[in-house]
């Protein structure tokens, strides 16, 4: 029998053999294993032989569950991004529509996942075969913008926007914590300003600004968002008007 492609394993579609004695791994421990191996090391770090070490088989043993290495991130990729948020947990800030406390739901939570998963920014790059929980993500954010009045092309480009936010803040954080990210910023600018900060008066107010409120990934996250939502908000009442 051949191998089972990607979207077969996405989907769980695969034909599954009857023979033989029961299987004493499972996909979904593989996959655990292989995402524990990403978390500590990044996708360097996971490979087929190192995923069978950590688990106490050889590498062939693994290949009667995933054919290789694309389609075993592929299914890391599924398992990390897990299921989306429920639209009805969205806190509405009094006045606002439901849909624009859903989308922020939603880039909050996925940003959450990207965090804690960083490998996963870049597998979720590209065009590949998508798998349910990552599709469930997008018809999530869709959903949300269902009826108030932007055209399908409009609502599928809300969600590059938002991604595109919430992907290029995971990466700036990516392998420290959100305090060192802008821990060390303020201090390689802090060393540039004292040589150099009469040229830069702007820059050395907003940065002052910037020290004294410390702020984090979750507040500059929360400012894009409501910019991106106050444009659509905007777009969505003129129409209506």
């Amino acid at each position: 029998m051949s191998a089972p492609t990607v979207v077969e394993l996405l989907w769980g579609t695969g034909r599954k053999s009857r023979r033989g004695p029961k299987p004493s791994l499972s996909l979904e421990v593989i996959v655990g294993a292989a995402i524990t191996l990403a978390d500590v090391e990044g996708l360097g770090g996971v490979s087929m032989q190192r995923v069978a070490d950590r688990l106490g088989y050889t590498k062939m043993s693994l290949y009667r569950y995933v054919p290789g290495k694309a389609e075993l991130t592929a299914l890391m990729l599924e398992q990390a991004l897990g299921l989306p948020p429920d639209r009805a947990a969205a806190q509405r800030v009094p006045g606002e529509p439901c849909w624009r406390a859903e989308l922020r739901l939603w880039t909050e939570e996925i940003f959450r996942r990207y965090r804690a998963h960083p490998w996963s920014v870049e597998l979720s790059a590209g065009i590949r075969p998508m798998g349910p929980h990552e599709l469930g993500w997008l018809e999530c954010a869709l959903a949300s913008m269902a009826g108030i009045g932007l055209t399908g092309a409009e609502r599928l480009d809300t969600v590059v926007v938002l991604n595109g936010h919430v992907r290029s803040l995971a990466q700036q954080s990516r392998g420290v914590g959100a305090d060192a990210v802008e821990e060390q910023l303020l201090e390689q600018m802090a060393e540039v300003m004292t040589a150099a900060g009469d040229l830069f008066p702007e820059v050395v107010e907003a940065l002052g600004e910037q020290a004294a409120a410390a702020p984090d990934r979750v507040d500059a996250l929360r400012f894009g968002v409501d910019r991106i939502l106050d444009g659509l908000e905007a777009l969505v009442a003129r129409r209506a008007g």
